[in-house]
């Protein structure tokens, strides 16, 4: 199986990832999660247009449910952070699946070249509908046992995220804390490689070419960055993201200082990511419950005014542990760096 080239644009929901992204970076992967099927489709039509090979990435339905006490306790929580900004929490109503069956019946209806699946596994039917389409079909996976459990339900390779990566991790159980000692993406691709005879994308903390030298010899296809794009020109991320990444980029002592270190928490949407540090994690870490889409939708609103606002302090500053290599200019400039060592 080949890819377009030895270095993808992973998927970035929320705004960061765009078809311009893909299109400076010779090829990746499109987010589907959060779009509206007609913005979906919108998205894919300028994808086509940029002339790069793509792929769509979609959140299968995988809902970790949270008990309505607790997330009412958590909405009374936040009530002094919604505040600042004028705005009232509200109780999120029950779980939605991100229009799941409409951006399936888009995507085989308008195949594209490749199609990536997170958070859960799709149907066998559902594997073999988008094969027969002529799609290629790809499930992210964090350990050995979801690459067989993923092999299982027919997909042709894997994108195996290691647990520095940045974003929300795309483990099936997120109910289950990291590993206290993560396992390195080298190791990682070595081990799922050995469990399964599928084709391998490394993603997570992914950020020199020495990282990607390493996860290509380990058996990977491929590599998936996304992190280390988030800076560049052609990214859609937020100017309050920007900043944020830029105060700790400038130096291990500022980033101590201004204590922006990456930290995994459910804070933001109740399912695990990793992030720059804030007092917003800081100060709701400990109570902040399981329960993903409903704490997403909780603590959207207040996300959305702290980023126009500027205020990283309330804001999810999703990034992997490479983040401080992560550099301003032209995605084509980044991704040559990234391959100088292959």
């Amino acid at each position: 199986m080949t890819f377009p080239g030895p270095v993808l644009a992973a998927p970035m929901a929320g705004g960061a990832g765009t078809p311009a992204l893909l299109a400076a970076c010779g090829g990746g992967f499109l987010a589907g999660g959060y779009l509206a099927p007609d913005a979906l489709a919108a998205r894919i039509a300028e994808a086509r247009a940029g002339g790069t090979w793509f792929g769509v990435n979609v959140f299968a339905p995988s809902p970790t449910p949270v008990a309505a006490g607790a997330l009412r306790r958590y909405l009374e929580e936040l009530r002094a952070e919604f505040a600042v900004y004028d705005l009232t929490p509200a109780l999120p109503s029950a779980p939605d699946d991100d229009h799941w069956a409409a951006k399936l019946d888009l995507l085989l209806a308008d195949p594209v070249p490749a199609v990536s699946f997170t958070f859960g596994l799709p149907p066998a039917a559902t594997v073999a509908a988008l094969r027969r389409a002529g799609t290629l079909v790809l499930q992210t996976v964090t350990t050995a046992e979801e690459a067989v459990a993923a092999a299982a339900a027919g997909v042709d390779a894997l994108v195996v995220q290691a647990s520095v990566a940045g974003g929300h991790s795309a483990t099936l159980t997120p109910e289950d804390l990291p590993a206290p000692v993560p396992l390195p993406l080298p190791g990682l691709v070595a081990a799922v490689r050995a469990a399964v005879p599928l084709p391998v994308v490394a993603a997570g903390g992914l950020a020199t070419s020495a990282d990607v030298a390493a996860a290509l010899h380990a058996g990977a296809a491929a590599t998936m960055v996304g992190t280390a794009l988030l800076r560049t020109d052609e990214a859609g991320t937020s100017a309050t993201h920007r900043a944020a990444l830029t105060a700790a980029a400038v130096s291990a002592a500022a980033v101590s200082a201004a204590g922006h270190d990456t930290v995994v928490t459910r804070v933001f949407t109740g399912r695990p990511a990793r992030a720059l540090r804030n007092g917003f994690i800081d100060r709701h870490d400990a109570t902040a419950p399981l329960g993903y889409p409903q704490v997403h939708h909780l603590t959207a609103p207040l996300r959305r005014a702290a980023a126009t606002a500027g205020d990283a302090d309330r804001v999810h500053l999703w990034a992997g542990t490479g983040h401080r290599h992560a550099a301003t200019g032209r995605a084509a400039a980044v991704m040559t760096t990234l391959t100088a060592a292959l």
